[in-house]
C-alpha cells in the first residue's frame, strides 16, 4: 500500500486511481475479501470500478466496515 497521501493537487489522477485500486485490493485481501471485477475506469475522471460480487462477498463487507464502525 501506498505510504504517502495521494490527494495533493499535482498528483496525477491516473496514477492515483491505480494506487487506490491497489490498496483497496491489499486491503479487501487482508480481511479474506476478493472482488474479482475490482479496477479502474478509463474515464476522466477515472473511476474506480468496484463491479458486481456475490452474497457472501457483499456479507464479509458489511461485517468488516461495521466491525470498524464501532472502535
Amino acid at each position: 500500500m501506498t505510504d504517502h497521501h495521494p490527494h495533493t493537487p499535482d498528483a496525477d489522477p491516473d496514477l492515483v486511481t491505480r494506487e487506490t485500486v491497489d490498496d483497496l485490493r491489499a486491503i479487501l485481501a487482508e480481511h479474506g475479501i476478493k472482488l474479482p471485477s475490482l479496477g479502474r475506469d478509463f474515464g476522466h475522471p477515472p473511476l474506480v470500478i468496484l463491479g458486481n460480487c456475490n452474497l457472501a462477498t457483499a456479507r464479509a463487507l458489511v461485517d468488516v466496515l461495521r466491525a470498524k464502525g464501532e472502535r
